[in-house]
């Protein structure tokens, strides 16, 4: 989600393609990659773009076509948000098909630095040492502290070399405080009985300015000339030793690259709503994450954590300005990463995305009214955005990252208001028109709109499908092809339920958001937690008033066909507590885990750090006949190595 600059590792693009040649000075690296890799990298977005616009723009024709609006300004205002949300679906169709793609391709399709780190044995080449930084506030310290001493014993494993841990800790609390402190005498006493262990140290500071950004940049000041490279990790990160050291030799071989951002899955919890976002992660974003890799080449993103930066590149180009204007658009810049990422690139180095390298990993919200808190605060932050957009000198392919962020929450208004402008032509008119997408209506192009509506929402779970059915690593690591197909047909009818709850929640999030509200950012809740029903109504109650108005408009309207299409959402938003509530249960998860359902890599093949934590943790661990499926090489390459 970010964009960065051009010449950057000449050599390994020498590597990959004999007719590149190996310039030695940075003029000459500038000048090739900006002719030959320029105008494939052009081509490349081409590719994603032309499809995207064409597909939109052929549904407003068609649209047009098929419910002409004439001059109602109801009729008009429902065509142009029809247009508007499903050019946007068009889009993320689009992506979804471009990864397909790419991925047949395989190598062809693969960045050169990408292709280096599945080659076997592939380690560092060079020298400088690396600090791999925790930064944490006010967290569940001994969870903390579990993930560090796995992450300890799995570089003691590889043998690595050059790497420190770092704890930097931004807590204000002194309670919290003196739990920190003391498990981190614990844990070096621990280290301390085995040599081949890292260094780990703790610094907690006593001004917190900047939050996290500035907690990095105060540790790139004072710890910056003892290390190369920064390996940021968020409090609920675990990276194998494998992973870490594999990151630091593709640094250290491809010196015009800023910073590689790795893909980390979110594992580890247990109630029934983290399996099945778990599950549904691992399943969608593949092919997404192929797509994204490929159109944005050397100017990716940075997404925070689970990545490697050469600090002397970070600590020169990445420093944030305060917004102009008050908050909550203006102010200190609470989403930093992807702007940090942009800065980079902006100064000219390339920052990477490796979509499949494998060993990192990070939690997630475990029930639904914990995501609605995380989706407010990254709505917030994403908003902000608007007023970075214009920055002087920040790529096109930056602009566009930055842009995608915005417009993921912007759209969500969008839906609202087409849903219920399209809801009320349909009771004026008796026909659902648009806001069934063609599917009631008569004659060719209402046939062609719907078809091709249809496609639009089914191609990227439908792909996704297909792309794991296609191989047998891909489907056992799913628990097989009838384990799947039951966990994605169960899923489907979860996000039924979820979307509508989801939609309303961050749209008003969006609203707030222009309207003035501030969002604070608080520590998460990271363990399994199980909503009581006092919470979920308390939180939700917005939602029931929704949904019941729903169901009163509808029995005034007497539409038959309009309430039976209507009703999924109003009865969605009616039972969004009982959702949270049941959802939250981590014996409901365990139970579908036991049945096969919503199985993924991280169950069927479970990595020996992830046992570790659990067992660390005193979780629950995969049942042992889950871990005896063969795993997929891309994935699993770090661990193996291990």
């Amino acid at each position: 989600m970010s964009s960065r600059v051009t010449s950057s590792a000449e050599r390994s693009h020498r590597n990959a393609d004999p007719a590149i040649p190996d310039p030695s000075d940075a003029a000459s690296c500038h000048e090739v990659w900006t002719g030959a890799r320029r105008g494939a990298l052009r081509a490349r977005r081409l590719a994603l773009a032309v499809p995207s616009l064409g597909t939109a723009g052929g549904l407003v024709w068609l649209a047009a076509l098929a419910y002409p609006a004439g001059v109602s300004p109801l009729a008009w205002a429902v065509l142009v948000l029809f247009g508007l949300v499903m050019g946007w679906q068009a889009f993320v169709a689009c992506q979804y098909v471009y990864g397909f793609v790419a991925s047949l391709l395989g190598d062809r399709a693969k960045s050169a630095l990408e292709r280096r780190s599945e080659a076997a044995g592939a380690g560092p080449a060079g020298t400088g040492r690396t600090a791999a930084v925790v930064a944490i506030h006010a967290e569940d310290a001994v969870a903390v502290f579990a993930r560090l001493r796995v992450m300890a014993r799995s570089l003691a494993r590889t043998d690595a070399q050059g790497i420190d841990i770092f704890v930097l800790s931004d807590t204000r609390d002194g309670a919290i405080a003196a739990v920190e402190e003391h498990e981190f005498a614990r844990i070096q006493a621990w280290a301390a009985q085995d040599p081949a262990l890292p260094r780990i140290r703790y610094r907690r500071r006593t001004e917190n300015l900047g939050r996290k950004a500035g907690n990095i940049g105060e540790f790139c000041r004072s710890y910056g000339a003892e290390y190369a490279f920064m390996i940021v990790l968020d409090a609920d990160s675990l990276m194998t030793g494998a992973a870490m050291t594999r990151l630091v030799g593709l640094m250290q071989a491809s010196p015009r690259t800023g910073l590689i951002q790795t893909v980390s899955y979110a594992a580890g919890r247990d109630t029934l709503f983290a399996r099945i976002q778990q599950f549904a992660v691992r399943l969608y974003a593949p092919l997404a994450l192929r797509c994204l890799e490929t159109w944005q080449g050397p100017e990716g993103s940075y997404w925070g954590h689970n990545a490697i930066l050469r600090i002397e590149a970070f600590a020169e180009n990445a420093q944030l300005p305060k917004l102009p204007g008050r908050e909550p658009l203006g102010g200190e810049i609470l989403c930093h990463d992807i702007v940090e990422g942009a800065l980079m690139v902006r100064a000219g180095w390339e920052v990477r995305l490796l979509p499949e390298m494998g060993g990192t990993w990070e939690e997630m919200p475990t029930n639904l009214i914990d995501l609605l808190g995380r989706e407010r605060r990254w709505c917030q932050g994403n908003l902000q955005h608007l007023r970075v957009l214009p920055w002087a000198g920040l790529h096109a392919a930056s602009r566009w990252h930055l842009l995608v962020g915005i417009l993921s929450y912007g759209m969500l208004p969008l839906w609202i208001a087409f849903l219920g402008l399209a809801a009320w032509q349909a009771a004026r008119t008796g026909d659902l028109g648009l806001l069934a997408y063609g599917l009631t209506g008569q004659g060719a192009a209402a046939h062609a709109l719907a078809a091709l509506s249809l496609a639009i929402l089914a191609l990227p779970k439908l792909l996704s499908l297909v792309h794991v059915l296609a191989s047998p690593e891909r489907r056992a690591a799913f628990g097989g092809t009838r384990a799947l197909l039951a966990s994605a047909a169960l899923e489907q009818a979860a996000w039924v339920f979820l979307w509508p709850v989801l939609t309303l929640f961050t749209a008003g999030a969006v609203v707030s958001t222009f309207f003035g509200r501030v969002v604070r950012w608080e520590t998460q809740d990271r363990d399994d937690r199980q909503l009581s029903w006092a919470e979920a109504f308390r939180l939700q109650a917005d939602a029931v008033v929704v949904g019941a108005l729903m169901v009163f408009a509808l029995l005034l309207v007497g539409n038959a066909w309009l309430a039976l299409w209507m009703a999924p959402l109003a009865l969605a938003l009616l039972t969004s507590p009982a959702q949270s509530v049941w959802t939250s249960r981590a014996d409901l998860g365990r139970a579908a885990r036991a049945r096969g359902l919503f199985l993924n890599a991280d169950d069927t093949a479970q990595a020996p750090e992830l046992a570790e934590l659990a067992q660390l943790r005193g979780l629950p661990s995969a049942p042992a006949p889950l871990r005896t499926v063969p795993r997929e090489p891309a994935i699993w390459l770090a661990a193996d190595e291990a």
